[in-house]
This record gives C-alpha cells, sequence and structure tokens, in this order.
C-alpha cells in the first residue's frame, strides 16, 4: 500500500502540468547545452506552449467545467444520520491562526458540511484525511475548526489514518455500510469521490463545494491562477484513469 501511495505522487508528479512543464524545460536545457538545438527548441517549445495552454482561462475552465458539472449544489433537503467530509490540506504552523492553518478547500469543505449538519437534525460530521507533512491529521485539523464553530464533540467522528479517497471510502462503509449518506468533497473531486464509493456499494448523496468553474474569458490573459485550476483538474482526470487502472471504479 505505502508503495503503490507513494509511485501514485511520483508519477502524476510528472504528467501533471506544473511536473509537465518543468520537466520538458529541463530535457530542452539538457539538449541545448549538449548542442543538440533542434532536439533543445522543440522540447523547450513544447514547454512553453503546455505553459501557455494550462495558463490560458478558457482551457483551464474548460477542463474544470467538465467536472463541476456533473453534480449539481445540495439542496439541503436531505434529513440523512452522516455526512462525511473529505480530508484536504492543512499546516501546523503556530504563528498562524487556525482560519489559516486549514486549507482553502477544507475551509469551503468543512463549511458545508456544517450547514448541513446544522440543517440535518442527530446528524453526524465524518472528518477523514492522514496528517501529510504535518503531526497532526487533517482530520483532527477539521474537526477542530468546526468545534471552534460551535458544533458539538458529540456530532463529530474523526479518523486520521486514511491517505487518500479509497480508504476514506473503507471508513465510512464500516459506518454506514448501505444506508444513504451525504457526501462534502471539493466539485472537482467529486466525480472521483463517487465512483469510489458507489464501487464499494455505499450510496452517497453528492454535496460539492470549493467551485472553480467561471464564465469563459476568451480575450482573458495565461495568468498563474488558471495554471493552478488546470493543475487541480488534471490531477482529478489523472485520479480517475489510475483508479480504473488499479480495478477500483
Amino acid at each position: 500500500m505505502e508503495f503503490g501511495f507513494y509511485l501514485k505522487k511520483i508519477v502524476s508528479y510528472f504528467v501533471e502540468p506544473f511536473g509537465m512543464v518543468i520537466a520538458l524545460f529541463v530535457i530542452g536545457l539538457y539538449f541545448l547545452f549538449n548542442n543538440k538545438n533542434i532536439k533543445a527548441k522543440l522540447f523547450l517549445s513544447l514547454g512553453c506552449g503546455f505553459m501557455l495552454l494550462f495558463s490560458y482561462q478558457p482551457f483551464s475552465n474548460f477542463l474544470v467545467s467538465n467536472l463541476e458539472n456533473q453534480y449539481p449544489k445540495y439542496d439541503y433537503q436531505s434529513n440523512l444520520k452522516y455526512i462525511h467530509v473529505l480530508g484536504s490540506g492543512h499546516n501546523t504552523d503556530p504563528e498562524q491562526p487556525l482560519s489559516s492553518q486549514v486549507g482553502n478547500a477544507s475551509i469551503k469543505r468543512d463549511l458545508e458540511g456544517i450547514l448541513i449538519h446544522l440543517s440535518s437534525r442527530d446528524s453526524k460530521l465524518i472528518f477523514t484525511g492522514y496528517e501529510g507533512k504535518t503531526d497532526i491529521p487533517t482530520a483532527e485539523m477539521n474537526a477542530k475548526l468546526a468545534l471552534a464553530l460551535g458544533i458539538d464533540e458529540e456530532s463529530i467522528i474523526i479518523n486520521g489514518e486514511p491517505k487518500d479517497t479509497k480508504e476514506e471510502a473503507l471508513f465510512t462503509k464500516t459506518l454506514v455500510e448501505a444506508e444513504p449518506f451525504i457526501l462534502v468533497t471539493s466539485a472537482t473531486h467529486m466525480p472521483r469521490s463517487m465512483m469510489l464509493f458507489k464501487s464499494l456499494g455505499l450510496n452517497p448523496i453528492a454535496a460539492p463545494t470549493n467551485f472553480y468553474k467561471n464564465e469563459y474569458d476568451f480575450f482573458k490573459l495565461p495568468t498563474v491562477e488558471n495554471f493552478k485550476i488546470s493543475q487541480i483538474a488534471m490531477h482529478e482526470y489523472i485520479g480517475i484513469l489510475w483508479a480504473k487502472l488499479r480495478g477500483w471504479i
């Protein structure tokens, strides 16, 4: 499990936009310094081309829209017992307040989960996610935010062990079995999450949040923000492909 997890991280780095562009530039520079100018021009041109393409708003918007349009926002009508909020990034810098330690995606997921919890009587919030490079699991950080916002400790279930979405789904299965529950995660991550959860016989109801899609602007210049959005989208496409190759979905 550990080898496969880290292999996935390494491979995905070089096929996602940032790693791909870096690799193309490095290869291009290698050929340049070895006086292989034709190959150098080819790889440097590819690096520049992909960097501009992934930074172009219509293209990055196309990538995320295909993911985010698959599930509409939650309607707050169901009164289900469990609300599973998937983990995301965080840091543990003591000089930062809790609102900055919890990652941007996590904050939106937490808030959506809390809003649904407040509209569902006697519901339980499930927080999952491992510690990453810190010494505190994401699940605990998300739970801290929920507690700080007034949620009762008795309404929170924490598991800081799962390292990826499949492990999160396996944990939830031990709690809900085939009972319907609400799944909260970023809109880009929702298609892959729903596939994984359903493949295990679970019955999640999607509650997407943290949307990136916007109105198309064909005259907008390439930006770092658009490149980041493309990075997020490609991470999900690669994650879906990886899950299919492993036979998980």
